[in-house]
């Protein structure tokens, strides 16, 4: 199926959705969808949370997957396609359930001697001095949610306590990951190559949902400041990772660098934001790609995905 048969034909822009990741998605969506629309095709947005979204989808040429979180960059909404035989963008149903859950990508990435924080997983029963003594400070994380949603940082046994009551309210279980002193990269990528990473810089204590989706404050460097060496190897770092998970199409690498020069990565993101303040389209603007052509993109290497 070719770009100029799918014109032809209705895309179905999937936004919204159930998660706690609604109102990112919502905006993900609609910009999606006007990129398409201004490249002439016909799109249909359709919205999980709508009671008749499944009776939404029919006489779809393919779907764009704007869904971020729990249900929909979880391999769920991918299994539903699947088996409605409808084609979609993006990671399949393994590349999306494994990269979504933060302690399994960090078991996968331990074991192929990729390097990431070192992390525990936190349980009502946890030793939590023993965690502090281990790592001095952490940050703490629902393991299946997305954007910093539920995450905040603790350096005391009390404030570690407090932090899992309040994560163990998201999906999944929630684990402590070893604080990084460091600045905050990230590298997209695109059909099988790494964009040019960002480097990303807040006056917050980390990369939080503010700085991310609501702060004009926040500072983005793009080209970053690494040398041609340096961003070669965040680049072949960012394809390892997001290869490892059997992750394809698009998606998001996120690391940090700490003291001593070494990169860790953290986590990928197969359903990246494609907001005013996202950083795949920065990335894809200092590649020379608009945001149409990044969708058009995405779309094509998603067919030849999966024909």
């Amino acid at each position: 199926m070719s770009l100029e048969q799918l014109r032809k034909g209705v895309i179905a822009v999937l936004l919204g959705g159930n998660s706690a990741e609604r109102e990112v998605s919502l905006l993900s969506g609609a910009t999606v969808a006007s990129a398409f629309e201004s490249s002439g095709f016909t799109v249909r947005r359709v919205d999980p949370a709508d009671e008749n979204w499944l009776l939404q989808l029919e006489g779809v040429s393919f779907a764009f997957n704007a869904l971020h979180g729990p249900g929909g960059e979880d391999g769920v909404i991918q299994g539903v396609l699947a088996a409605l035989d409808i084609q979609y963008t993006g990671s399949g149903i393994l590349g999306s359930a494994l990269s979504m859950d933060k302690i399994r990508t960090k078991q996968l990435w331990q074991g192929i001697g990729l390097p990431t924080a070192g992390f525990v997983k936190l349980q009502a029963d946890t030793d939590w001095q023993g965690v502090i003594d281990r790592f001095t400070k952490v940050f703490v994380k629902p393991a299946c949610e997305g954007s910093s949603i539920g995450m905040m940082s603790a350096d005391n046994a009390a404030d570690l306590q407090h932090a899992f009551a309040l994560a163990k309210d998201f999906q999944g279980e929630v684990l402590a990951e070893q604080f990084i002193d460091g600045p905050e990269y990230t590298v997209a990528v695109l059909g099988g190559n790494a964009l040019p990473s960002i480097r990303m810089e807040t006056d917050n204590d980390f990369y939080d949902y503010e700085a991310k989706y609501l702060s004009d404050d926040t500072r983005y460097h793009c080209p970053s400041d690494l040398s041609d060496e340096e961003e070669l190897e965040v680049s072949e770092l960012a394809l390892r990772a997001f290869e490892s998970l059997d992750c394809s199409v698009w998606g998001r690498v996120d690391m940090m660098r700490d003291s001593d020069g070494t990169f860790y990565v953290l986590e990928v993101n197969t359903i990246p934001g494609m907001t005013s303040h996202s950083l795949v389209p920065m990335a894809a603007e200092a590649a020379g790609m608009s945001i149409s052509e990044l969708v058009q993109k995405i779309l094509e290497l998603s067919v030849e995905v999966r024909s």
